[in-house]
């Protein structure tokens, strides 16, 4: 297939993923306005910005003790992060890059995957901040949020798995692959940055929501959420559809049935690349100490995996050094 297919088909499911996985964060983080303490309201937003690596509306996200100060700060942040257009990071942003890259490639996806996308946007495209936060902003994160994985199931069940297939897997694969782990540092960052640095249960907890391993989490261990537990099933649990384990498993069995491409040098140096972190997560994942250092080794990796994808796959050159 071309390759600016192949690459529109690749970004395609990367955006989607993103804007998914924003979604879902966004829709704990407005659960959270409700009733919770300012100090965990606090925390979620520190530690979006942080997995997003954008710097918060003025610069940063201050502590007060004012509920009314801390509902109009969220407005500001959730519309920063929802429908700001200068936002690259935006579920709007993201949303509208994607069915770009689809626009471009309908004659690589199936008419259901097209309609779904298309429908999802216009309904997107009609909300704002004022109108979303007047109702009810869970249910927009949460139906957005299911559209997308709507999308997903309707590529799985109606798209023919060729290379056309499996580039837009490779696509959501990768980006699901370096969000799970910027979200496990973003995590980890967000409680050194803290000014206590104390356990609280419910940080960790809302995590495990975000990767749909919370009823997981307690059948394999139990109530008492424990940091390390939870690190433990969200990056080598080969089950859990949202772990990093098994994004770097499925990234592979893509790879292999794409194969090398035109540039095989990078084909061959990016299977050897998804090997050695399945080697590290399977393998070298450390039981008890040394979590961290090697989790941000893996991150490192899954951002080279993008840069060898697009040599091997997209901007290789046209002869390949002898």
């Amino acid at each position: 297939m071309l390759s600016r297919s192949a690459q529109s088909l690749y970004w395609l499911g990367r955006y989607l993923e993103r804007a998914g996985n924003l979604s879902r964060l966004l829709q704990l983080q407005s659960e959270s306005l409700v009733d919770r303490p300012i100090r965990e309201i606090h925390f979620g937003w520190n530690r979006i910005y942080t997995y997003v690596r954008r710097d918060p509306p003025g610069g940063e996200i201050r502590l007060f003790g004012d509920e009314e100060y801390a509902l109009a700060d969220s407005f500001a942040l959730a519309d920063d992060l929802t429908f700001e257009r200068s936002n690259p990071s935006s579920v709007y942003s993201c949303f509208a890059l994607g069915r770009e890259n689809a626009r471009h490639t309908r004659h690589c996806i199936s008419p259901e995957v097209w309609t779904c996308l298309n429908t999802t946007y216009l309904r997107l495209q009609e909300q704002n901040i004022a109108s979303m936060w007047q109702y009810e902003p869970t249910a927009f994160y949460q139906g957005l949020a299911a559209d997308i994985e709507t999308f997903g199931g309707l590529a799985e069940c109606t798209m023919y798995h060729d290379d056309r297939f499996s580039f837009l897997q490779l696509g959501r694969q990768v980006e699901r692959a370096q969000g799970a782990a910027a979200l496990l540092l973003s995590q980890i960052d967000t409680v050194v940055a803290s000014s206590s640095q104390e356990f609280h249960e419910e940080d960790w907890t809302s995590l495990l929501r975000v990767f749909y391993a919370l009823e997981v989490y307690t059948h394999t261990y139990s109530v008492a959420v424990l940091p390390d537990r939870v690190m433990d099933l969200l990056v080598s649990d080969p089950l859990l559809p949202e772990s990093l384990g098994r994004s770097v498993a499925l990234i592979g069995s893509e790879i292999a049935a794409i194969g090398n491409g035109p540039y095989s040098r990078s084909g061959r140096a990016l299977q050897r690349l998804v090997g050695r972190l399945a080697a590290m997560i399977n393998y070298e994942w450390p039981d008890e100490e040394e979590r961290i250092p090697l989790l941000r080794e893996i991150s490192e990796g899954a951002e080279e995996l993008h840069f060898l994808i697009t040599e091997a796959y997209f901007d290789y050159p046209i002869q390949e050094p002898v």
